[in-house]
């Protein structure tokens, strides 16, 4: 192992000499405590290093090993149900070591190595396999099917293939190529900077659904899709990655808490391990990966925390599963690149972030697909990313945004204004844009009904026109208003209240499902529709707007998933409500 030494700290940067061999992200051990650290930068015969520990008490002199190895995850059986700091260190193994504050120096494997799993074959020997094939199975959790794959860059004929209950370490079956012998085992490295491979991209086209009223219906995102939720504090960043956590129809969960306060932190903590999965019965974690990493963990720390997220996931995604990941926040990442590139007294480019800010950030999010995925079976996989944004003061024309906004292409703006007047999700319908809209059109044709483009279509156009007669109603008065308008006026705070509008801590409204989502959304339109035709026939729109259908349609969304056809006897109520004689109907 090559030694080298320290000639100058800063901060989490530490400068050494004599590591003639490094190369760019090579991992290394710093001080006499074995630090770890990355090789960020390597200037004639020196190395700028980032450490992922507090480097207190670190000098110039102390030496500095190097490993010859790139910065990697573990993976294999184990994962789920884990949490695991920035660089895959589990903190309850942590936590059983050196008590509740991590130690420096401290070490954990990302995965247990004493832990046996039931190891189920489903290759024989005498297969040829390759890179991605599928060597058998571990049952991981209740709900998730572990698939052990043959490792990248290796194939070969099968020639021992086992049975039985093994550790992450011991071997379950033997290749041969060209006469030579190649154990596998369950467990498998990867560098968490290149992204995994897979056979090919496939356009996105079904969409990862949530079940928030505002964002599957008007924006939604898909399945290997990319989405930013950029918004000022307390807008509802981090409720609403949580209600993608709990609720979309993914089968891994990843979150990753990336530089936020420790107390939002915590509830996620907290909160995770109770939760009940709606599709299975069975707890959330157990198809769920946290990443914890604190706003007062070490910042270099929190630079690797998405890379080690995001690796994670594409593991996952080669076994044929749909994962979502979030990422709260990724303007804390960006500080932390910030940081460490101003220690390195590089250029800085806008705002003091790096220049290379929206390649670091394409490439993150490039990471992302729909994908076809190695091995015989050609199974499918998914990796959707959704990233939170802070940006300071709520201005989204600040360069994390900006960045970000070229790259993703579904956009949930959060609104401060909303949030105070206790409009949740704070989503401004009027900001914020899906890219995903045409291709997930024929899944919601097929899966629900034909009409929706048309319905929502005409939804987002009485939202538009409301903006514009606010100002109107805001300067002259709402007596300003033709009838028509006036009845717009109030299919809009229908649409907004009665729709859009979504309590995530009430157990009804908490979730919406398509089938729902669309006869609510035609209830309203229903009204709108029939209220225009009253009106032709000369009923008083006094009598429309007081009309007690009203309340039944905005208590619809209180409606239970099992009693749905309450939704479809309210539309057929709407018509005969106008023909109540009390109206002046026929």
């Amino acid at each position: 192992m090559e030694q080298g030494m320290i000639s100058k700290v800063s901060g989490p940067l530490v400068v050494a000499e004599g590591l003639t061999n490094a190369k760019m992200y090579d991992l290394v051990r710093v001080g006499k405590e074995r630090l770890m650290g990355e090789v960020i930068e390597l200037r004639g015969k020196t190395a700028s290093i980032q450490v992922y520990e507090e480097t207190i008490g670190l000098g110039p002199g102390d030496p500095v090993y190097a490993t010859g190895e790139a910065l990697s995850v573990e993976l294999g059986p184990g994962l789920l149900e884990s949490i695991y700091d920035g660089v895959q260190r589990p903190l309850d193994v942590i936590r059983d070591k050196v008590g509740d504050f991590i130690a420096r120096g401290v070490e954990a494997p990302g995965l247990d190595r004493e832990k046996k799993w039931d190891f189920k074959p489903v290759a024989k020997v005498g297969d040829k396999v390759s890179t991605g094939d599928i060597l058998g199975t571990v049952q991981e959790t209740t709900i998730i099917e572990h698939k052990v794959m043959v490792p990248p860059d290796v194939e070969g004929e099968l020639k021992e293939i086992y049975s039985g209950e093994f550790t992450v370490e011991e071997p379950i079956a033997i290749l041969e190529k060209d006469g030579k012998k190649h154990e596998i085992t369950m467990l498998q490295k990867w560098p968490v900077r290149c992204g995994r491979p897979y056979k090919k991209k496939t356009p996105p086209s079904v969409p990862l659904l949530s079940g928030q009223r505002v964002i599957d219906t008007f924006f939604p995102v898909a399945k290997g899709g990319t989405a930013c939720v950029p918004g000022p504090f307390g807008s509802g960043k981090t409720v609403i990655q949580h209600q993608l956590a709990k609720w979309a129809n993914a089968e891994i969960i990843i979150f990753i808490g990336c530089g936020e306060r420790g107390n939002e932190m915590t509830d996620v903590l907290m909160e995770f391990p109770k939760l009940k999965d709606p599709y299975s019965g069975d707890p959330l974690m157990r198809r769920t990966v946290l990443i914890a990493n604190t706003s007062n963990m070490p910042v270099a720390a929190r630079e690797a925390s998405v890379y080690t997220g995001i690796t994670i996931g594409e593991y996952f995604r080669d076994m044929g599963y749909s994962v979502a990941l979030q990422a709260d926040s990724t303007s804390r990442w960006a500080e932390a690149l910030r940081e460490i590139s101003g220690r390195l007294e590089e250029m800085p480019g806008e705002e003091g972030y790096p220049a290379y800010l929206g390649s670091r950030a394409a490439a993150f999010y490039e990471r992302a697909g729909r994908t076809i995925c190695l091995g015989k079976d050609e199974r499918e996989g998914s990796l959707t990313v959704v990233g939170a944004v802070s940006p300071p003061g709520g201005d989204l024309s600040e360069p994390v945004t900006q960045n970000t906004l070229r790259i993703v292409k579904v956009f949930w703006g959060l609104e401060d204004q909303l949030a105070y007047q206790r409009h949740f999700p704070a989503i401004n319908w009027l900001q914020s844009y899906s890219l995903y809209m045409n291709e997930t059109e024929e899944y919601w044709t097929k899966e629900v009904d034909p009409e929706f483009k048309k319905l929502r279509a005409d939804a987002m156009a009485i939202l538009q026109r409301e903006a514009e007669l606010k100002e109107i109603v805001r300067l002259v008065g709402v007596e300003a208003l033709s009838t028509n308008e006036r009845i717009l006026m109030e299919t809009a705070r229908s649409i907004r209240e009665d729709f859009l509008q979504q309590n995530a801590f009430h157990e009804v409204d908490t979730f919406s499902s398509l089938k729902k989502q669309f006869l609510m959304l035609k209830t309203i339109m229903r009204f709108h529709d029939t209220a225009l035709e009253a009106i032709e026939k000369g009923i008083n729109i006094k009598d429309i707007l007081d009309a007690p259908i009203r309340e039944k349609i905005s208590r619809a969304k209180f409606i239970k998933e099992e009693e749905i056809e309450k939704l479809e006897d309210l539309l057929k109520d709407i018509s005969s409500q106008f023909k109540a004689s009390r109206m002046g109907g026929e």
